[in-house]
């Protein structure tokens, strides 16, 4: 039986050329850190809803560590980072430093005890899943937390509500092919059901376009000189160039019905 301790200590996005590579890991490849829907502004302002200091917190598929940064920097009581690739766990073992730590895990079956978190946060994970997974990875959210916790979230969403069926299928479908993951982003009234059909009650909720790769929100969310070496490697690398174009001509072919979308629900007590 494979251990963790057997899994290759390689990030995944490693491996894969630039042509094949899923979406977000050509994005980190890159260089782009913020990989969030809404962009670092609505992980901020989700994170502010959050009573965050003191807490005990558990993030989900931290990626990069990116949002775990803005974590520590509210000062939580612990905090657990759970992700399914090696790289990620180092990366986010080496941010979190003094607060906590991260540790191998998916975010269905992280492998932690009950009621051990006051918060969890995940971002840009659930988007990526089957709607049967989606239901188990907030089951297992909501496992985790103690009375009172909240579970946030900052996802992709679809609008509006009463969007057709077969627009929203065709939406999943270019959105698949372009970034090499099949994305099943729910319109805000199914994202609210998902949460509260899992005994969560919602209490905030927050949305910003959906402009990942505009060069105002790469520059807001990376800085100036990140930015600016994030489009030199685009430039410069064809496949690279190629995908990145596919995505952001498929975000904007759908601007009208795509939405970056925030919520931050409570465990009752």
């Amino acid at each position: 039986m494979t251990t963790p301790e057997d899994v290759p200590r390689r990030p995944r996005h490693e491996v894969r050329d630039d042509a094949t590579v899923q979406g977000h890991m050509l994005l980190a490849r890159l260089g782009k850190r913020v990989l969030r829907p809404g962009g670092l502004e609505l992980t901020t302002a989700m994170l502010d809803h959050v009573p965050i200091s003191g807490a005990d917190v558990v993030e989900l598929a931290p990626g990069l560590g990116r949002t775990a940064a803005e974590i520590i920097a509210r000062r939580p009581g612990a905090y657990t980072g759970v992700d399914r690739d090696p790289g990620a766990v180092d990366a986010v073992d080496n941010v979190v430093r003094g607060y906590g730590s991260a540790r191998l895990g998916t975010a269905s079956d992280t492998g932690l005890d009950d009621s051990c978190a006051d918060v969890v946060i995940g971002e840009a994970m659930l988007t990526m899943q089957s709607d049967d997974m989606k239901r188990s990875i907030v089951a297992e959210a909501v496992r985790l937390l103690r009375p009172g916790g909240r579970y946030a979230i900052h996802e992709l969403g679809l609008f509006p509500d009463t969007l057709d069926d077969a627009v929203a299928a065709d939406i999943q479908r270019s959105l698949a092919q372009a970034i090499r993951v099949n994305a099943r982003p729910l319109t805000l009234g199914e994202w609210r059901a998902l949460l509260t059909a899992a005994g969560l009650e919602v209490e905030w909720v927050r949305t910003a376009a959906m402009a990942l790769l505009q060069p105002r929100r790469v520059i807001a969310d990376e800085g100036l000189v990140p930015a600016l070496r994030f489009a030199v490697r685009v430039l410069t690398r064809r496949d690279a160039r190629r995908r990145v174009v596919d995505m952001r001509r498929t975000f904007r072919r759908y601007e009208a019905n795509l939405v970056a979308v925030s919520f931050v629900a409570r465990k009752p007590a």
